[in-house]
């Protein structure tokens, strides 16, 4: 196993052990993204959030065929319900922002194939969430491909209620969070053979997610975790860099740096002073994720690190953190991953130097590239 049990905040009061990746145990998924409405029921098209208007569509599709939304703010939504045939008929739904073009702003002509994002979600995610992100990235010419992880996506807050620990164990665990990582590879195959291939830039990819997502993100930009004396490498060597939101550390493991110093590529991470998880039974300081960021290899790394905020506040629910601070950070991290892509695949670090100064009234540290 990857996870194991995590530092408890209170001994006395010991729940199972879950068997999850980075201990990403079920409580971890009810803070990180339970719905912001005091109900378990789903969103619908109508209800998912945006910045922008976009027309949302079913999921009742067959498996290669997409659902397009119409074209706004110079790019597309379009959904897959794609099926992996090599992992037992392993569904992998996505949502793909298309640009129309590259972005004024970039040094590419308008007519140059776009660069890819590939986003993983939290526990209890799926496909229309972070929805701020990909918009964003899609309006300033990045392809942006939004994953859903069947076994640890908005499942889980489906069903029997009384049943719903057992399925936060389920999707906390290793051998879930392994195929989250080839839910990551597959949809990039399935992406680069699809229809929209000539409008993409095979040579620019990159990795990103937040909290769980962030540790699929993590393994496949290079991360490697031993097993019975073999390395388990997960790395997709397609990924030249990666966007990593409030990653939980890899808990139950003793050495970080072994695990995390492999990482070769240019990293970004963003975080908070209040990016903590506190919950019965589990306990996870915002110096988790520092210790993230201090453990990755790689010559290239950033960080940003808001003053106050939540765990939460990185996804697609207004108000967590603060009702003015949310949107704000949502507002900077949307412009700080773009300045961060704009330096890796571009070339051009001005507006990454910029952006301290921007930002400068919502930060606590910012560390530049080194």
């Amino acid at each position: 196993m990857i996870g194991r049990w995590l530092t408890r905040a209170d001994e006395s009061r010991r729940l199972p052990p879950t068997r999850g990746l980075m201990g990403l145990l079920w409580a971890l998924a009810a803070i990180v993204l339970m719905p912001a409405a005091p109900s378990w029921a789903q969103p619908t098209a109508a209800s998912v959030p945006t910045t922008t208007p976009v027309v949302a569509t079913h999921f009742a599709v067959s498996p290669s065929a997409p659902q397009s939304a119409a074209p706004t703010a110079g790019f597309t939504v379009h959904e897959f319900d794609w099926i992996d045939a090599s992992r037992q008929g392993r569904s992998v739904p996505v949502r793909l922002y298309l640009p129309h073009a590259a972005s004024a702003s970039a040094t590419a002509s308008a007519t140059a194939a776009a660069p890819v994002i590939v986003f993983s979600h939290g526990i209890g995610g799926s496909r229309r969430g972070y929805s701020y992100l990909g918009q964003h990235w899609a309006s300033q010419g990045y392809a942006s491909l939004h994953l859903q992880h069947v076994g640890s996506d908005r499942g889980v807050w489906t069903g029997n209620p009384f049943a719903m620990f057992f399925r936060l164990q389920s999707a906390a665990d290793e051998s879930e969070a392994v195929a989250r990582v080839h839910d990551l590879r597959f949809a990039l195959d399935r992406l680069l053979a699809s229809e929209f291939a000539p409008r993409l830039d095979a040579k620019r990819i990159a990795a990103a997610g937040h909290s769980y997502g962030a540790n699929t993100a993590l393994l496949a930009a290079g991360a490697q975790v031993r097993r019975n004396g073999l390395v388990m490498d997960l790395h997709d060597a397609r990924v030249r860099c990666a966007i990593i939101i409030s990653a939980p550390p890899f808990y139950g493991e003793t050495d970080t740096p072994a695990i995390l110093g492999p990482i070769s590529v240019p990293t970004l991470h963003v975080t908070a002073t209040d990016d903590v998880i506190r919950v019965p039974g589990y306990f996870s300081p915002a110096s988790d994720r520092l210790a993230v960021f201090e453990a990755t290899g790689g010559a290239t790394k950033v960080l940003a690190v808001f003053a106050g905020g939540s765990h939460s506040m990185f996804t697609d629910r207004a108000g967590t953190g603060g009702i003015e601070f949310n949107p704000q950070v949502k507002a900077a991290t949307q412009a700080l991953s773009v300045a961060f892509l704009r330096q890796v695949f571009e070339g051009e670090p001005l507006a990454l130097r910029q952006w301290p100064q921007r930002f400068a009234a919502l930060l606590a540290r910012f560390t530049p590239p080194h």
